[in-house]
């Protein structure tokens, strides 16, 4: 299995930028599908990005981030990215790093296999 550890968040002013970093450890990381969710108080966990196994040629983002948001990975380091930019207020939340087998990098968050902790991403206005 694989057991995602998100790292990166803190707190930045409306129009910064912030790096999220998910490394996760055993399994097979190359062969997995991995997401991005965030979750702000009293709202339901929501889909950010993706991308898909091995060459992760595949990055579906949600609308609200295209543009600002990218997803990258690293298999070397077993290592998924989320580079934000332009960061608004509406966009604090958790953080969310999950992982999928069978290379699944949707939107459905039932069918990510393997979640992390969660790292807190406050943006002041």
């Amino acid at each position: 299995q694989v057991q995602p550890v998100e790292s990166g968040g803190g707190l930045v002013q409306a129009g910064g930028s912030l790096r999220l970093s998910c490394t996760a450890s055993g399994g097979t990381f190359s062969s997995a599908g991995m997401g991005w969710f965030r979750q702000a108080p009293g709202k339901e966990r929501e889909f950010v990005a993706a991308i898909s196994s091995w060459s992760g040629s595949s990055t579906p983002y949600a609308a609200s981030v295209k543009g600002r948001f990218t997803i990258s990975r690293d298999n070397a380091q077993n290592t998924v990215y989320l580079q934000m930019n332009s960061l608004k207020p509406e966009d604090t939340a958790v953080y969310y790093c999950a992982a999928a087998s069978g290379n699944y990098y949707g939107t459905l968050k039932h069918l990510y296999n393997y979640w992390g902790q969660g790292t807190q991403v406050t943006v002041s206005s």
